[in-house]
């Protein structure tokens, strides 16, 4: 079995406590802090309104909205060097994608552990992630 590619790591993070923690878990693993590489995902916003100024949200300004709120919510030094990004449209092929763009060697995401009709209504971002990544996938259980 070959060993892990730990060069770099990304993380899904939804500002929930347990993707909070992944970062740290990430950064246990890590070779180094700028290895980490974290990834907000917001869903495309649909319009039903024909006015194509109303359908063309100013990604920009979103973009850099939530990279602020990611520094707040990982301050201090240790969090500094990470690569931070953020990716709009459904989460699991996103974090997939950019996954296979970025070569990172591992994905560590946390599993919210949503059972029955929640999981069938809300999905798993997790085992979605499991079933397109390219690379091994750490799920972090509750």
């Amino acid at each position: 079995m070959a060993p892990l590619n730990r060069q770099k790591i990304l993380v899904p993070v939804d500002f929930s406590e347990e993707s909070l923690q992944a970062v740290d878990v990430a950064l246990e693993i890590a070779e180094q802090v700028g290895d980490v590489h974290v990834v907000h995902v917001l869903r495309e916003t649909q319009s039903s309104y024909p006015d194509a100024v109303l359908k063309s949200i100013d990604h920009a300004k979103y973009r850099n909205h939530i990279l602020a709120e990611l520094r707040k919510v990982l301050p201090g030094d240790n969090y500094k060097d990470l690569t931070l990004h953020v990716e709009f449209g459904d989460a699991g092929y996103r974090i997939s994608d950019l996954a296979s763009t970025l070569h990172v060697g591992m994905i560590v995401i946390p599993s919210h552990g949503r059972r029955g009709m929640q999981r069938l209504l809300l999905g798993s971002v997790a085992e979605r992630v499991v079933r397109l990544a390219h690379c091994p996938v750490l799920v972090l259980r509750k």
